[in-house]
Formats: C-alpha cells, structure tokens, sequence
C-alpha cells in the first residue's frame, strides 16, 4: 500500500532554512503528481506546493512563492521541500501527499 515517510523537520529561527523529505512507496512514484500541505496548530490543511511527474512543473501557494522550492528525484523515490527566509507562519505539521494518502507528518517550528 501507498506509504510516505517525512522526514527533516525541526526548530529554526526566522530567516533560516530547512530541506524536507518525503520517502514514497508501494506505488509508481513516477508517474504521481505530489504534494506538500500542512497543518498549522489549530488550523486547516492548507496546500504549499505541487509537482508534476516529471518534476518540469512546479505549483506554489502565494504564501511560500518565492521562498520555498518544491523538487522530486524519481530515481530515488523521494519528495523535496527546500525551504528559505522562514517565518513565523510557516509553523505547522508538514505532509507529503499523493491523492488522499499523507504521511505522518513533519513539525517545523520558526520561533527565536
């Protein structure tokens, strides 16, 4: 079955950065659109970024346009989230998805 792993996720200060990674299996990584949402500490999930199969195609919220980069290497069946000039409202659980199957989640933390 469809099984996804997050990983790299921490505390960070403004500003900085973080890479996170998503391992997939028990499906064709290739030929999957994927997705990064998240779920910040009492509120919805929200959409940050999307990734074509081919990974020609990238697809941002306006939130995080600019400072995050999404990235697949389907090789190696893994998902990327590279994230810079971090703030305060990034703060939430990080998930990788495909359709309707999310991981256990990341947290990311962005406090001083």
């Amino acid at each position: 079955q469809v099984q996804l792993v997050e990983s790299g996720g921490g505390l960070v200060q403004p500003g900085g950065s973080l890479t996170l990674s998503c391992a997939a299996s028990g499906f064709t990584f290739r030929n999957f659109i994927m997705n990064w949402v998240r779920q910040a500490p009492g509120k919805g999930l929200e959409w940050v970024s999307k990734i074509d199969p081919d990974g020609r195609t990238t697809y941002y919220a306006n939130s995080v346009k600019g400072r995050f980069t999404i990235s697949r290497d389907n090789a190696k069946n893994t998902l990327s989230l590279q994230m810079n000039s971090l703030k305060s409202e990034d703060t939430a659980v990080y998930y990788c998805q495909k359709g309707g199957a999310r991981g256990q989640g990341t947290q990311v933390t962005v406090s001083s």
